[in-house]
């Protein structure tokens, strides 16, 4: 399974990296109706901060956000599942397919998690920048040559310097 199409299904509502229910049955060959039944037939397993129902507004935003007037014209409201929620309904899901999407699933969760500490660091890194050279940076393009140009060799004095070593008086002859 490609981690870069899971990865586009993958949206932050309420603060949460989640997947909709319709497309994680996409995912795991199943019809949304099946999975939505699994879940409600064991809904102890879900509680909200794993899964929770979209409202109106934030689904209408959501489809706004793609330039889609419907997505299928479902009747019902989408579930959110998190990371979690979507290793718990490996739990309920048991088919081959289902271990191996979850494992995916997992995977590109992972990524974004990397991505997301990795601009962490490279803010952290251009706010030093700017402290450093009391300036604003403005283009991201600038500091990524900057930081991969190699430092410019500073000019070295030739010092002139006694030979190291002991030196025996010369004889008279």
């Amino acid at each position: 399974m490609e981690l870069l199409i899971i990865q586009k299904k993958i949206f932050e509502i309420r603060g949460n990296k989640v997947m909709l229910d319709f497309h994680l049955a996409e995912l795991y060959n199943v019809e949304t109706k099946v999975l939505k039944r699994a879940v409600r037939r064991n809904i102890k397993r879900f509680p909200h901060d794993f899964m929770f129902e979209l409202s109106e507004s934030e689904f209408t935003n959501l489809r706004h956000q793609f330039g889609t007037s419907s997505w299928g014209g479902s009747r019902y409201l989408p579930y959110a599942f998190t990371e979690h929620g979507i290793t718990m309904l490996s739990s309920i899901l048991r088919s081959d397919t289902a271990i191996n999407v979850n494992i995916a699933i997992v995977r590109a969760f992972i990524l974004l998690k990397q991505y997301h500490n990795n601009f962490k660091l490279l803010q952290k890194r251009i706010d030093e920048l700017e402290s450093k050279f009391s300036t604003k940076i403005d283009n991201i393009n600038e500091v990524i040559e900057f930081l991969l140009s190699k430092p410019e060799p500073k000019p070295q004095k030739k010092i002139k310097m006694r030979p190291v070593g002991f030196k025996l008086p010369k004889k008279k002859r």
